[in-house]
Parts: structure tokens; sequence; C-alpha cells
């Protein structure tokens, strides 16, 4: 019984992680704060990376996870250009989406394969 509430847990990260990159990626562009350079390419590479991270966390087989990040990364840059909030469509932005998901994906399967190690070498 307690696996099903753990499971539940597990996917408020994830769902926060959604709830913030509905704000970060479709704010209007005035309430974007100033930055240096580059810093959007680093808002973009992290926030993709928590939600293929939490997403990973929560349970969401790979399989489906990846592709909807991709789609949801095409899909968000085609609506910040299309969308009357003053933002435009990158496709580095996208591609940087598309990295971050990676990274995140990627940082959750080695810490799963440590862990593993570690409770393996432990018995």
């Amino acid at each position: 019984m307690l696996d099903h509430y753990r499971t539940r847990l597990t996917r408020i990260p994830f769902g926060v992680a959604v709830l913030a990159s509905l704000l970060i990626l479709f704010m209007p562009a005035s309430g974007v704060p100033t930055a240096p350079p580059g810093t959007d390419k680093v808002v973009h590479f992290v926030l993709f990376a928590a939600l293929a991270a939490t997403g990973r966390i929560a349970g969401f087989p790979t399989s489906r996870l990846l592709p909807a990040l991709v789609g949801y990364a095409i899909a968000s840059e085609i609506m910040q250009g299309l969308l009357p909030i003053g933002r435009s469509c990158e496709v580095t932005d996208g591609l940087v989406d598309v990295a971050g998901a990676a990274a995140g994906w990627a940082l959750i399967s080695a810490a799963r394969r440590v862990r593993r190690i570690s409770d393996a070498s432990s018995r």
C-alpha cells in the first residue's frame, strides 16, 4: 500500500517542473528579466534536464518520456513564435532543450547505476 503513495509522491516534482516550464516558456517577453547573452540557453537546458530527471524518477518509461519532451521542445518553440507574447521561435533553443532532456535522463541513469553497484557491494 505504501508503494502506491510513494509512486504518487514521486510525481509531484515532475508536476512542479511542468508548471515551471509552462511559466518560463510562455511568459510574455515583457516579463522576462534581462540577463547576459546565453543565459536563456542555460535556462532551457536546465529546465528540460529537470523535466527528464523528474520524469524518470516519477517512473515514466523512457520510450514515452523522451519523445514527449522532444515534442514539447518543438511545440513550445513554435508556440513562442506564434503566440502574441513577444517571444521568438529559435531552433537553437529547441536543440538545447533536447540536449537538456538527454542530460537529465543520463544523470538519473548514472545515479541509478551507482546505487545498484553500491547496493551490490554492501551485500
